[in-house]
């Protein structure tokens, strides 16, 4: 009966925002049923890619989960830049970069690390992603030093904008290629066993679903995060407006935290399965994706739109990503984790989430 709960709560619920939204309930009601919503889609996303990637490795699994688990944040991204609500789409990238290096990675090192007293990882990857990380805080620094020191016309704030944004999406191209590819062996994971703190035998599972059920599952759940994101954007002014929140914590918080579910899903379980390296390789990976790829591409298709966005954050937007960057480097920089690592992170995220309140 447990197994029926799961998938009946993600039908009622998804139907529910889908009647919501057609049969314009109030605002407040929409909000709350699509959030309900995108979490249990976020939750089915994070099974079919986890299934997905007992076919395909850890390395290439958690790549998938990032990026399909990032599908959200995308899709919301898109729909919010054609509405022209660029601080919030800015404060949304923050929170997902954010999000993913403290609250996703400080979750899975917490929990893990219960389980098992020391998790190991492969460290040149974890030091490949640490500088990767710096590349992206300097992208973003470099523009808003620039832009705020020094009076630039509109066309020379876009020029610069664009041009950033092709060689962020270049360089993580390329860094597909590296870690994929060319430098495939040399970034694999490590592979120990251990035993859980309380001595109890640790259940390995097969996967969920057949191979080509698990890619047709990951299909249909992205399919289903990009209608229920869309229910969820159009209502995010009213609520904005209705509980006094600012349009960065709503976008670095709320909306970060709702479209970050299926990477918060996902990455707990791994690591409690003593699969810390997928689980890095999920929060890492997809904070890098966000800020390497997904920001820049939002950049781009404003401009499809005919409403140019630039790559300028605020001051406290780029705080946060770069105190995330520093503490997330400094705690994965050695390749081994425990759970007081994941508290610390926890920690960091929580001082932030707070003072994004108080704005």
């Amino acid at each position: 009966m447990k197994k029926f709960i799961s998938p009946g709560l993600l039908i009622l619920t998804f139907l529910l925002s889908a009647i919501g939204h057609y049969a314009h309930w109030p605002d407040t009601l929409q909000f709350i049923i699509s959030a309900i919503a995108v979490i249990f889609v976020a939750g089915f996303l994070g099974k079919a890619t986890e299934s997905v990637a007992h076919y395909a490795g850890q390395r290439l699994g958690g790549f998938l989960n990032a990026t399909f688990g990032n599908a959200a944040e995308l899709i919301i991204g898109i729909l919010l830049v054609r509405e022209g609500m660029f601080e919030t789409v800015k404060a949304s990238i923050t929170g997902s970069i954010i999000g993913n290096l403290l609250l996703v990675l400080g979750l899975s090192l917490f929990a893990g690390g219960l389980k098992y007293k020391v998790q190991r990882f492969n460290v040149p990857l974890a030091n490949m992603n640490g500088s990767l990380m710096i590349v992206a805080v300097i992208a973003l620094f470099i523009p808003a030093i620039f832009l705020q020191t020094h009076v630039l016309h509109e066309e020379d704030r876009t020029t610069l904008s664009l041009i950033v944004g092709g060689i962020l999406i270049v360089s993580y191209i390329l860094w597909l290629v590296f870690s994929m590819i060319t430098h495939k062996k040399y970034l694999s994971d490590v592979v120990e066993e251990h035993k859980p703190e309380d001595g109890a035998a640790e259940e390995e599972h097969g996967p969920a679903w057949s191979k080509k059920r698990s890619i047709l599952y990951l299909i249909l759940a992205t399919v289903m995060v990009a209608f229920v994101s869309e229910w969820l954007v159009h209502t995010l002014d009213t609520f904005t407006q209705k509980f006094g929140l600012s349009e960065i914590f709503v976008g670095a918080f709320v909306v970060a935290i709702i479209g970050n579910a299926a990477e918060h899903s996902a990455a707990v379980l791994l690591a409690m399965k003593n699969k810390i390296g997928a689980a890095v390789e999920i929060a890492v990976g997809s904070s890098l994706q966000i800020s390497l790829f997904v920001a820049p591409v939002l950049i781009f298709v404003s401009h499809l739109f005919g409403k140019p966005m630039d790559i300028v954050f605020t001051i406290i937007e780029l705080a946060a990503i770069g105190v995330s960057v520093f503490i997330a480097k400094s705690i994965i920089q050695d390749g081994q984790t425990n759970w007081y690592e994941g508290l610390l992170l926890l920690s960091v995220y929580a001082i932030l989430g707070v003072s994004f309140y108080l704005v």
